[in-house]
């Protein structure tokens, strides 16, 4: 009840980009991502994202995203403008992976 099972290649993708920011860079960080966040939101086949910090290192964020599918974010990610509205927010961190994951259940 409530559940959805989906085959894991179909569906929503749930992208985690774990960074870390520089020393002092926090602020720039932050207005780097309020400056795109609306343009980004208006991506074909996106969802959501939201941006977290650590609760025990302050350098330490966690953005998550999610996508109609797989295809609709890498269309995204593989595009010159992808590269060109992220690179303020880039400039910014030390430390960066980006994780993928198929939706494949929610409640």
């Amino acid at each position: 009840m409530g559940r959805r099972q989906r085959n894991s290649r179909d569906g929503k993708l749930r992208v985690l980009f774990l960074i870390r920011v520089a020393d002092g860079a926090e602020q720039r960080f932050l207005a780097a991502y309020e400056a795109i966040r609306h343009q980004v939101a208006r991506v074909p086949g996106h969802l959501l994202d939201q941006v977290c910090q650590s609760t025990e290192d302050s350098r330490q964020w966690l953005i998550t995203s999610e996508w109609e599918s797989a295809e609709h974010f890498l269309a995204w990610e593989r595009s010159p403008e992808h590269r060109e509205m992220v690179k303020p927010m880039r400039d910014c961190l030390e430390q960066r992976e980006s994780l993928r994951f198929h939706v494949v259940r929610e409640t």
